[in-house]
């Protein structure tokens, strides 16, 4: 079956990166939120392909030609590239077999030496695949940045959307990541455990995020898509969405409640109700504050509003 090249999902800060594609799909695409990988056949790439992709970018960069059998789309990222950063696609590149991913990458380097770092999705579960030996080749090539989702810290939670992991993997996960000198940039999801379990999962994230001690934090909130188990959970009666104000209570908590080294925590994401960004733990008291004052006032204007809300 002929490789399909995956639609672009992607970190908000990878915006300016050449998007290369090594997988399409996810591998732990049971999660039920997520309205993207859900029941995404797997695939991987051959090497030979993502080889052919690397030499066409380069011959681009350098000449300005274009291949005819190359898509279009491949031309179309690679106009806008900054030159210096590589995101992996899929849902998780990291799975992708060890010694097809060491070839890829010391081929791009050699192909595209101005690429400074090399970033992609992983789960859990193929963080702990790697032997920290691997992890640290894998660095040694620019792969500088793993974006895992923790969603949350709670594992009863983790384990009614089906995230096919625990608390105590991601932890280790991140730890091997860390000793490997590869960033973590790690997202969590409010309102995942709806009204009932808002205080809980809050808390328990906070203390997951301090444990895994990452380099970023990225807050999304919970956003139903038709399709998804969760979503027909909805409809059924069986899971009920936080408010806007329950979900900027969950922020405060997490944030009062984490204990990080040094970590740049935002809630910048489209599917946010109110953005606050800073870097923990020097900025706490400033982005608490700031989310207090908007709970405290109850102003709905002073929100996103549902429109523009999304992933």
């Amino acid at each position: 079956m002929p490789f399909t090249r995956p639609d672009i999902i992607r970190p908000p800060s990878e915006w300016q990166s050449y998007f290369l594609p090594l997988t399409s799909g996810c591998s732990n695409n049971t999660c039920t939120f997520c309205n993207y990988y859900y029941s995404a056949r797997l695939q991987i790439r051959d090497l030979a392909e993502v080889k052919r992709e690397i030499d066409a970018v380069a011959l681009y960069i350098k000449s300005g030609v274009r291949l005819p059998d190359t898509p279009e789309i491949v031309y179309v990222i690679a106009h806008e590239w900054d030159g210096k950063g590589v995101f992996l696609q899929d849902g998780d590149a990291l799975v992708y077999p060890f010694s097809k991913m060491k070839l890829a990458l010391e081929y791009l380097n050699q192909k595209l030496p101005s690429v400074e770092r090399v970033a992609t999705y992983a789960t859990a579960q193929d963080i702990l695949r790697r032997s920290p030996r691997e992890l640290k080749e894998l660095k040694e090539l620019k792969l500088g940045i793993l974006y895992m989702g923790l969603e949350s810290g709670d594992d009863e939670i983790l384990q009614k959307i089906n995230k096919g992991v625990d608390t105590r993997q991601m932890v280790e996960a991140a730890r091997r990541a860390k000793e490997a000198g590869i960033l973590t940039s790690i997202t969590v999801i409010l309102g995942l455990g709806g009204p009932e379990k808002s205080e809980t999962h809050a808390l328990k994230t906070a203390r997951v995020l301090s444990e895994m001690d990452p380099d970023y934090v990225g807050a999304l909130t919970l956003t139903l898509y038709p399709g998804t188990p969760l979503y027909q959970e909805w409809q059924q009666g069986s899971f009920s969405l936080i408010s806007p104000f329950q979900s900027l209570k969950e922020l405060v908590l997490i944030i009062e409640n984490s204990s990080f080294t040094d970590c740049f925590f935002s809630s910048m994401h489209a599917s946010n109700y109110l953005a606050v960004r800073g870097r923990l733990p020097q900025d706490k008291d400033k982005m608490i504050n700031q989310l207090k004052r908007v709970i405290e006032e109850g102003d709905e204007s002073l929100l996103r509003p549902e429109f523009l809300r999304g992933l």
